[in-house]
């Protein structure tokens, strides 16, 4: 048999989707993955059942029905800072993950760097390596994940031709203010780098935190590639649908390398999300909320059970901490995936270890998620409550 890739050995699958099968072969609750277990609005789903019949179900334009394209540029105008061109500059794409692939396709060469913060989405890391590039880490310290401006200019001055900024960030929750953002911004233009933006949590943050989007900046329309997705914020993470929005320019070179990975997006679905772009902004009050109330209950819950955890400024994601756990005498010795892998088994509650997000040698952090109804979030709750009772009263923290 010949030898396949080389870079195929410098990451693994992913971790998340690794800990959904093991959840779902033990029936435990899936607390990893971050998809909710609750449907799409109303009005979605009774599109989609229409557009069922109607149609279309042929190719649409390989970057994006006009009217999606359209709908997203409205939306995205406010947002950004500037009009954008639904013609030139929107890119629609199967799911933020391609949006992502294209984007790194499009400016990295082999041999380029790309600077990542740490923890990241494990994507970042695999889409970098299979682009030919090298990653450089930033560390993102717990637990208030600010970052050291000196050693993102170091990523920079080492040659890093790309920052990947994950705002709100998965998997910490972090939302970077604008100073954080402007420094940042600095240090791109005058390193002459490109920014690649993952947002797709915009609309899932918590007061008095606020998004920021990053080509909205001075100076930083024209050097970012604002990734986004409908999955998170309508609830739709099955239908595989996201988009890009970057200059003319650099939106048609991206247009190319997705007509290559995918052709399309699925078209029945593009004409049905055009629904939820024009829903008011009564919606996207209502699902801040809806989140804001999941995210008291959860920690509410851990806080009393003693479960030591940071506080989440967007995202519907929490880091837990277990070292409480490790140091008892049956788990020395283990890792945060053995831990894991023995919460889903054993407890009933399946998580994502740390170490997957982290380039720093973090063992102790696992992340759990809170996209589910109040009753699952109980039964969970209960299920932590077997995993509490094994510290000492009060040792948890």
């Amino acid at each position: 048999m010949p030898q396949m890739s080389n870079r195929i050995q410098l990451f693994t699958d992913s971790v998340i989707r690794r800990m959904t099968r093991i959840s779902d072969a033990c029936g435990a609750i899936n607390l990893s993955q971050g998809f909710p277990d609750f449907p799409p609005p109303k009005a979605l789903t009774d599109t989609l059942k229409q557009i069922a019949d109607d149609g279309p179900h042929q190719y649409s334009v390989t970057y994006g029905a006009d009217n999606l394209r359209e709908a997203i540029a409205k939306k995205a105008s406010p947002v950004l800072g500037y009009p954008v061109s639904a013609e030139d500059e929107v890119l629609v794409t199967c799911g933020s993950t391609e949006a992502m692939m294209c984007a790194m396709m499009t400016v990295c060469n082999p041999g380029d760097k790309v600077a990542i913060f740490s923890p990241f989405y494990e994507n970042y890391m695999a889409d970098t390596i299979l682009c030919g590039a090298e990653p450089i880490f930033i560390p993102l310290v717990p637990p208030s994940y600010e970052f050291d401006i000196t050693l993102l200019e170091k990523a920079f001055e080492e040659g890093a031709k790309a920052l990947v900024v994950c705002n709100p960030s998965n998997p910490c929750g972090k939302v970077f203010s604008r100073s954080e953002l402007e420094a940042i911004a600095a240090l791109a233009i005058r390193y002459d780098a490109f920014v690649i933006t993952d947002e797709v949590y915009e609309h899932i943050i918590y007061e008095p935190y606020t998004h920021i989007a990053m080509a909205s900046l001075p100076g930083m329309r024209e050097r970012t590639i604002t990734c986004n997705s409908f999955s998170k914020t309508y609830s739709i993470t099955g239908w595989r649908l996201g988009y890009l929005i970057a200059p003319a320019e650099i939106a048609d070179a991206c247009r190319k390398v997705h007509d290559f990975l995918t052709v399309g997006a699925p078209a029945p679905l593009q004409e049905a999300v055009v629904t939820a772009l024009g829903f008011p902004e009564s919606y996207y009050k209502d699902l801040q909320h809806t989140y804001a109330e999941k995210r008291q209950y959860f920690l509410n819950g851990l806080d009393a059970l003693g479960i030591a955890h940071n506080i989440p400024q967007a995202t519907y994601y929490v880091m837990v901490d277990i070292s409480a756990w490790l140091s008892l005498p049956q788990f020395q010795g283990w890792s945060d995936l053995q831990f894991c892998e023995w919460m889903t088994e054993t407890i009933g509650v399946a998580a994502v270890p740390g170490s997957s997000f982290f380039r720093e040698p973090v063992n102790h952090l696992i992340r759990l998620h809170f996209a589910r109804e109040q009753e699952t979030l109980t039964e969970a709750l209960h299920r932590l409550r077997k995993m509490a009772n094994m510290l000492p009263k009060g040792e948890a923290k």
